[in-house]
């Protein structure tokens, strides 16, 4: 038990209560069925995806690596964020525990930011592969991407762990309902007596540093591209080198909307319903992921052979 100024006597709460969509209730139903259905193509395309690399030896090159690693984030994210949401919508199981709540918290938090410097990666592979093609196998080797890789997950971690142990330290008493479908960091944040100005101050600009930095090199990376191709006099050569980048801009595109749903949340959570940005924030969790490997499994012809060279062993 614990005693606030006000006199007030409240018990330190033990779990929280995902409480989603109290707004607009029927959203949940006709929600379901279609991110149930984006979970499963999410799951099953990036399994897909792995299991080709993996066992196809002539994609055992830096380019699918990169890809393997944006899989493999990707299915993770889904699988922290999606099933959760799911069980809430099907069978009301809203109780979520402390521990887990900021768990997930921290691996929404940390793997969305791997999985925006991992497209810069891809980026500045693509820019090397155009722009300077025949140094392209010394500089993108496998060791290159083994520090690539190295680098992702430190500085996601050590930039993103402070967000759910702020939250986690702050005292909370009385109210353990969180208006969202997931445990987002403010969405939690808001529910405690302390202040928590210091926890918006960081995610702001934790946010922005790991993000904003990540999409400024990536467009200055295909400003390079778009340069050196549009320089290209081949017959198909600008063509092809759209056509190849042209997939993993789009796919950027589609990641960075992470960017306008925060900044959208923050502009007008006053003015319109709190349900649209919790949509937009689950979405955004499976329609990437759902969306990355059939963009590059249609767009990459390696990738489409391999997976046809296997589904004939397999017959």
């Amino acid at each position: 038990m614990t005693a606030h100024q006000n006199g007030s006597i409240s018990t330190e709460i033990s779990d929280f209560l995902l409480n989603c969509f109290v707004r607009s209730p029927s959203w949940q139903h006709w929600l379901s069925l279609p991110l149930s259905f984006l979970l499963l193509l999410a799951l099953g395309t990036n399994t897909t995806l792995l299991i080709t690399i993996w066992l196809e030896s002539s994609l055992h090159e830096p380019m699918y690596y990169l890809l393997s690693l944006l899989s493999s984030l990707d299915t993770v994210i889904c699988l922290t964020v999606i099933p959760k949401v799911l069980a809430i919508f099907w069978f009301d199981l809203r109780s979520i525990s402390f521990f887990a709540c900021f768990l997930q918290m921290f691996i929404m938090n940390s793997f969305f930011a791997m999985e925006s410097c991992t497209f810069m990666v891809m980026a500045y592979d693509r820019y090397v592969a155009i722009c300077h093609p025949l140094r392209y196998p010394s500089i993108v080797t496998n060791q290159f991407i083994a520090k690539a890789a190295i680098f992702i997950l430190a500085r996601s971690v050590f930039l993103t762990l402070p967000i759910p142990i702020l939250s986690g330290r702050l005292h909370y008493c009385g109210r353990n309902v969180i208006e969202n479908c997931i445990c987002a960091n403010m969405s939690v944040s808001r529910l405690s007596c302390s202040d928590i100005t210091i926890n918006r101050l960081y995610q702001f600009t934790a946010g922005w540093t790991l993000l904003g930095s990540d999409l400024f090199l990536i467009f200055l990376s295909y400003t390079f591209i778009l340069r050196a191709v549009l320089r290209l006099k081949a017959q198909g050569a600008v063509a092809k080198a759209l056509s190849t980048c042209g997939s993993h801009f789009i796919l950027i595109l589609f990641f960075s909307t992470v960017l306008l749903v925060f900044v959208f949340t923050l502009v007008v959570e006053k003015k319109m319903s709190s349900d649209v940005p919790v949509l937009l924030n689950i979405l955004h969790h499976v329609i990437p992921a759902a969306l990355n490997p059939i963009v590059y499994g249609v767009r990459t012809q390696e990738i489409k052979q391999g997976i046809q060279r296997l589904l004939k062993k397999e017959w």
